[in-house]
């Protein structure tokens, strides 16, 4: 299996630290809004792998942080009149809710930062005892970057070229311009913990490094997360964690590709931002979830109404293999799940594998014309890989109709209509029976024959 390894900035052969067992840290949400599309593009990528690497025998221990004190947090707290837990177990609750829409288990551990905050003391009172970090006089603590030896090496970045070329928050209080925040002194009136420091609360990068060591070791396999994370969030993760424990932090950096919207990078500035219930009211969980399967998990994807689109034509050609088969397991020639399996175990390449995926429909929808004793074991093989995918879960028949809801005709007219149809084709006035036929099409309502008699779905 090879992994592309942010760090070393190629693949490399992926051998986890303990023989059949991984793992795995993914940094997750700040809990002060709704998840956005974004979001859902990393929480899919991740569940495919944890869904991948099970399948192949490994025991997966996945923890997805929860990032549940920020400013972020204080901010929209106040702004709502409502207090910091009742907002952030609000937007925990929803991110469930999106979540199981989309069809993400949820991961084996979810640690919210305000439960570490002795272990993230602990970690602080280690970097200053070894040199790494120092107290200000106004209550915060910093982190000393250029102390750290391997400072810039996830994003090969140069310090000085760092401290030239990145624009630097002056702050007096910090030795250098480039040191960043561990424990951040209480405003009046702020949520807070006492610390030898005095009341405050922890900077964003420690508690990822504090959470993630105390759930899974000083160092564990993969560590995750959206693009925007390599610097400076998961550079100065690397620096904590290795400066605190003295050795290697994580042994593979993963992270997803960015979504943008209709080729422009998302923001709310541009009026292009959507929360994951907002696209949902709108389009078929499943078809979001293979959009964001269709590109690799590297790649950023474009998220537009042609790719919906595509997306559901996509799915529709699967569901329509499936449709009217009961799958069985049985014998079934190997090349289908080899191919799959190889590309899989090629980081992660879920295009290549779902095109193998689409060979297999073909070789479905051949067998049920010219062998149907075949077909059962051809779908159950198509349902198997497809679930690692976590596609392919809904009722082939309940799936091609949901479309039907974007139609200017409801269900009871379409099987009056159907009816209408049989009763021309039994009075032999097949010109009305193919009337009816091409009007239905011409509304995307296509019907299909067969002895069990008419049945019908919906194409766009």
């Amino acid at each position: 299996m090879q992994i592309y390894n942010t760090l070393t900035r190629r693949k490399e052969a992926f051998e986890p630290i303990e023989p059949g067992k991984i793992r795995m840290y993914v940094c997750g949400i700040t809990v002060y809004d709704y998840c956005h599309i974004g979001h859902a593009r990393v929480m899919v990528a991740f569940d495919v792998i944890t869904r991948y690497l099970r399948s192949r025998g490994f025991e997966v221990d996945y923890v997805r942080n929860i990032t549940d004190i920020d400013d972020k947090i204080l901010k929209r707290a106040e702004e709502n009149a409502e207090s910091i837990d009742s907002l952030t177990q609000r937007m925990i609750d929803a991110m469930h809710e999106d979540e199981e829409h989309l069809g993400v288990l949820r991961p084996d551990h979810e640690p919210r930062a305000t439960a570490y905050i002795d272990e993230i003391q602990a970690m602080i009172e280690r970097l200053i005892g070894k040199g790494y970090a120092y107290a200000a006089d106004n209550g915060d603590v910093y982190y000393r970057v250029r102390r750290f030896e391997g400072y810039g090496k996830l994003n090969n970045r140069d310090l000085d070229e760092m401290r030239s070329g990145v624009r630097v928050e002056v702050d007096e209080h910090k030795e250098d311009p480039l040191d960043f925040v561990l424990w951040k002194a209480a405003k009046a009136g702020e949520a807070s913990w006492s610390s030898p420091w005095g009341e405050g609360r922890p900077g964003w990068h420690i508690e990822c490094s504090a959470m993630s060591t105390c759930c899974l070791g000083d160092t564990f396999d993969i560590h995750g997360g959206g693009p925007d994370l390599t610097f400076p969030h998961h550079e100065n993760e690397i620096a904590q964690s290795e400066a605190a424990t003295g050795k290697p932090y994580v042994n593979t950096w993963m992270h997803a590709g960015a979504v943008r919207v209709d080729q422009q990078k998302m923001s709310k500035s541009l009026g292009n931002f959507f929360t994951i219930r907002d696209v949902l009211e709108v389009h078929d969980p499943e078809v979001v979830r293979y959009l964001l399967l269709a590109s690799h998990y590297r790649s950023p994807i474009n998220y537009a109404p042609d790719a919906l689109v595509e997306a559901r034509k996509s799915l529709e050609r699967f569901y329509n293999a499936l449709e009217g088969i009961n799958p069985a397991r049985g014998e079934v020639v190997p090349r289908f799940a080899e191919r799959f399996t190889a590309a899989m175990d090629d980081d992660f390449n879920t295009p290549e594998a779902l095109a193998a995926l689409f060979d297999l429909a073909r070789e479905l929808n051949r067998a049920k014309k010219e062998v149907p004793d075949q077909a059962p074991a051809l779908a159950f093989e198509l349902k198997r890989l497809g679930e690692i995918l976590g596609l392919f879960a809904h009722d082939p028949a309940t799936f091609l109709k949901t479309g039907a809801q974007a139609l200017s005709i409801s269900n009871e007219e379409i099987e009056a209509r159907i009816q209408a149809r049989a009763d021309a084709k039994k009075a032999r006035d097949f010109g009305e029976a193919d009337r009816i036929r091409d009007e239905l099409a011409a509304l995307g309502v296509v019907l299909k024959d067969s002895r069990e008699g008419t049945t019908w779905v919906f194409e766009q």
